[in-house]
């Protein structure tokens, strides 16, 4: 499984940059999303940032991620997944569309 990092761009060279995960300063390869300036957030695949995200969703992301580590840890999860508490379940758009035209099998 690859787990998706949030990662701040401090700064880059072509499609090269040097990004902050909260804790390490690493080089990462931006040939999926282009240039980007200094500040902006990516998430990040083994090396290689896949998109652009806005700062809200790369703390919540960092959030959870802490929280999964403080699990297997042994500690309490916390406030980890605060944004999906009291929230219904929702299934993808496409799973949703096939509910709503009465089909129940995949």
């Amino acid at each position: 499984m690859c787990v998706g990092v949030p990662m701040q761009i401090l700064f880059r060279e072509d499609l090269a940059a040097t990004a902050f995960d909260g804790t390490h300063k690493h080089l990462i390869d931006l040939a999926l999303t282009g240039p980007v300036e200094p500040g902006t957030w990516v998430l990040t695949f083994l090396g290689t940032a896949r998109e652009v995200i806005s700062e809200e969703e790369a703390l919540k992301i960092q959030k959870a991620l802490g929280g999964l580590a403080a699990l297997m840890e042994g500690r309490d999860l916390g406030d980890a997944f605060a944004d999906l508490d009291n929230r219904e379940p929702q299934l993808p758009p496409h799973l949703q569309a096939a509910l709503a035209k009465g089909e129940t099998t995949a």
